[in-house]
């Protein structure tokens, strides 16, 4: 679910950057499990989310942003993304598994 941008206030759940004008909305626990929850995201690693974990993965950790870091792909993306300004957005391509 994509909403309204926020004007870069607040942060992503996942990388801890500002948000910017586009705005993601993750469940923690995935929504098939019986997840409520959202959390906002950028949309780029919304999709890093979902190209490195199932939503079987995603059950079975704890609904925290430091369980999804210790995969090396996802690390490594985090590494990768910290400089990048709230908006920055290239293609994101399923490497389940990679870490």
């Amino acid at each position: 679910m994509t909403g309204a941008g926020t004007g870069g206030e607040g942060l992503c759940w996942l990388c801890g950057r500002p948000l910017g004008a586009r705005v993601e909305w993750h469940h923690p626990v995935p929504k098939s499990r019986g997840g409520r929850a959202m959390v906002p995201v950028h949309p780029l690693c919304h999709r890093t989310i979902h190209a490195c974990f199932t939503n079987a993965e995603l059950a079975r950790l704890p609904p925290l942003p430091d369980a999804l870091k210790e995969r090396e792909a996802m690390a490594r993306f985090l590494r990768w993304i910290a400089d990048k300004p709230p908006d920055f957005h290239v293609p994101t391509y399923k490497g389940r598994g990679g870490g």
